[in-house]
């Protein structure tokens, strides 16, 4: 018998709330069966719980959840790997672009900011010498 889990388990698993869980659901990302009255128990299969870590994973690298569903999905079609992995290297190198333009933001910010801070210390010195 297949590997079941309900919504608490996985959200318990990976520390997620259930309106997360249910989020994923709308998102396509997640496809639980239904069960019980009016179907309204979730039962999440291994292929759930698999989906669900990467689409933290694909979080975690900061990829919105529709890269995410992209690729996740490229990789439940039957065909061959190499366009899948051509897709998942194109999205990786787009974000990895994202990220290093942020990061010279970032560091040039930082270096406005030393500045100012010495620029600051010096007038407070100037400013605590000068009583």
């Amino acid at each position: 018998m297949a590997t079941t889990y309900t919504i608490s388990d996985l959200a318990r698993e990976f520390d997620l709330t259930t309106r997360a869980m249910r989020f994923y659901e709308d998102m396509g990302l997640l496809q639980p069966e239904r069960e019980g009255p009016g179907g309204r128990s979730r039962v999440y299969s291994a292929r759930d719980r698999t989906r669900l870590k990467l689409t933290l994973r694909a979080k975690r690298l900061g990829l919105s959840l529709t890269e995410a569903k992209e690729i996740i999905d490229s990789y439940d079609s039957p065909r061959d790997t190499a366009p899948q992995l051509r897709k998942f290297l194109a999205v990786l190198a787009d974000h990895r672009k994202k990220l290093e333009a942020q990061l010279l933001d970032l560091q040039a910010n930082l270096d406005e900011l030393k500045v100012h801070e010495k620029e600051a210390r010096q007038l407070l010195l100037k400013a605590e010498n000068s009583k």
